[in-house]
């Protein structure tokens, strides 16, 4: 009887792939902290996640969550969303009170003090908090939130870890907290792969498995995936299908070009969302300009980005940033954070920018 799993590959839904694989700077300053918070320390920083969506920021919240659950000394680790504390009040019940920790007896109808509940609950046992899709945050909700952080961390052993799309700076930057900016290692971005660990993130789950993968069709997936981790979880899936349909432990080229359509119609169709919303912002036209920049480039300044711009005949300068701003917000190029000028973008996937081109006419 055939013990393997039906599936391998956990594309889109935000589970921890088979491999994490090329995210070893993100772990190493994640364990760092929860060494801190093991030993009963608050780290010296908290945690910024930037990236594009797809590239794996959720599943590095979920590692770190288990690993905080498999540290020797008990640390609590719980993942949010914006979701789960739409005001003030949500706030405080959620990461306050979370785990059948009782609630500080308070008299009467005294209001909550976020900062002191933190700083108990803390006490008892140290706390990660870890809040996915930040980009989201409502603004005096989050705000209170960092402030509330900076405070505990003086008193009690607490991290908080956000992550988000690479509009979460200016988003942060909205709220009354600027300290956060001052992470150092902590401020860290994640995007594509590189060629080893995207390869390693495909062949790996399967080799474990017994299965392999012939060079040319390795090549044939890293080229089409772009590195882009989604992307490569949909090839794997595809391509783990396939081992179990043909009962086949050499996954060929022949094997690749079979299952393609398929990975190609889910590729589509998450360019078509993208592309929509590009047109919902009115982006369509920069972001193509963009992509004819891009065509025979791997980054691209500032400089070089204004100047396609208005060479495509957007005069208004102020309309030149805000669109590359916009567009960087989206995704759609990417500016790892902890840059200092010139700026260098390089493409978010650039394939994506090569289905705007033919999209937008």
């Amino acid at each position: 009887m055939n013990s393997s799993p039906s599936r391998l590959f956990s594309p889109g839904d935000g589970a921890s792939p088979p491999t994490l694989a090329g995210r070893e700077t993100q772990q190493a300053v994640l364990l760092r902290c929860l060494a801190d918070l093991a030993a009963g320390a608050a780290p010296p920083h908290n945690v910024v996640l930037i990236g594009p969506r797809g590239n794996g920021k959720t599943v590095l919240l979920n590692w770190f969550q288990e690993a905080c659950g498999n540290s020797e000394t008990p640390v609590d680790a719980v993942v949010l969303t914006p979701r789960d504390m739409p005001t003030f009040e949500t706030l405080v019940e959620t990461v306050a009170s979370r785990r059948g920790l009782r609630k500080l007896l308070l008299p009467g109808d005294a209001p909550r003090n976020l900062t002191r509940e933190l700083v108990a609950r803390c006490r008892k046992r140290p706390l990660a908090a870890l809040v996915d899709e930040a980009h989201t945050l409502v603004l005096n909700v989050g705000g209170t939130l960092l402030n509330a952080s900076q405070r505990v961390r003086t008193e009690a052993p607490f991290l908080l870890v956000l992550a988000g799309t690479p509009g979460l700076p200016a988003h942060l930057d909205a709220m009354d907290a600027s300290f956060w900016g001052r992470l150092g290692e902590g401020n860290l971005g994640v995007g594509l792969l590189d060629q080893a660990a995207a390869a390693e993130a495909l062949t790996k789950p399967l080799a474990a498995h017994g299965v392999s993968v012939e060079a040319d069709a390795l090549d044939a997936v890293l080229q089409h995936s772009q590195r882009y981790p989604y992307f490569l979880q949909l090839w794997g899936d595809a391509l783990w299908k396939r081992h179990l349909a043909t009962d086949t432990n050499v996954l060929t080229a022949a094997d690749v070009e079979a299952v393609q359509p398929a990975v190609a119609m889910l590729v589509a169709e998450y360019y078509q969302v993208r592309y929509r919303e590009l047109e919902t912002a009115q982006l369509q036209g920069a972001a193509k300009t963009v992509a004819t920049l891009f065509q025979d480039r791997v980054t691209a300044t500032d400089h070089d980005i204004d100047a396609a711009l208005a060479s495509a005949g957007m005069e208004d300068a102020a309309a030149r940033v805000a669109s590359r701003e916009a567009l960087g917000r989206f995704g759609y190029i990417w500016c790892p954070p902890g840059q200092t000028p010139p700026i260098v973008w390089s493409a978010g996937i650039p394939s994506l920018m090569t289905y705007v081109s033919e999209r937008a006419g």
